[in-house]
């Protein structure tokens, strides 16, 4: 499993490896009963506090994204294939939500958009 943490940008830690292990999840990378990394073996390849570990991981086990197991430690999760599409269907808006306000700032209309959206659909 690969994580890059960037110290340039204004997002906690945590939340940069709850955001990659997620897309990792979501994108079929990680499988269901796949064991991560323990906390401190983490912690320490990413040269980052336990605490700051601890976090993402207690993030991810209540998005129900991964499993603790006492004493085995932390496994993805049996994909909820409802839970999965709502976390896209949520992501999705947000990124719609950004395009929006991007094609406001151009001049643009919502009506454009959406043709711009469906011309690119059919490039596709």
């Amino acid at each position: 499993m690969e994580l890059i943490i960037r110290n340039t940008t204004n997002q906690p830690i945590y939340e940069q490896i709850f955001d990659q292990i997620k897309a990792q999840i979501l994108a079929g990378t990680l499988h269901p009963g796949d064991a991560l990394p323990s906390i401190r073996a983490l912690a320490k390849d990413l040269k980052i506090s336990v605490i700051t570990t601890k976090r993402a991981y207690d993030e991810l086990e209540a998005a129900g994204l991964i499993n603790t197991v006492a004493g085995k430690g932390c496994f993805v999760a049996e994909k909820n294939l409802e839970l999965v599409r709502e976390q896209q269907r949520l992501e999705l808006e947000g990124h719609l939500r950004a395009a929006l306000h991007l094609a406001e700032s151009c001049g643009l209309t919502a009506q454009e958009l959406a043709s711009l959206l469906q011309t690119l659909a059919q490039e596709e």
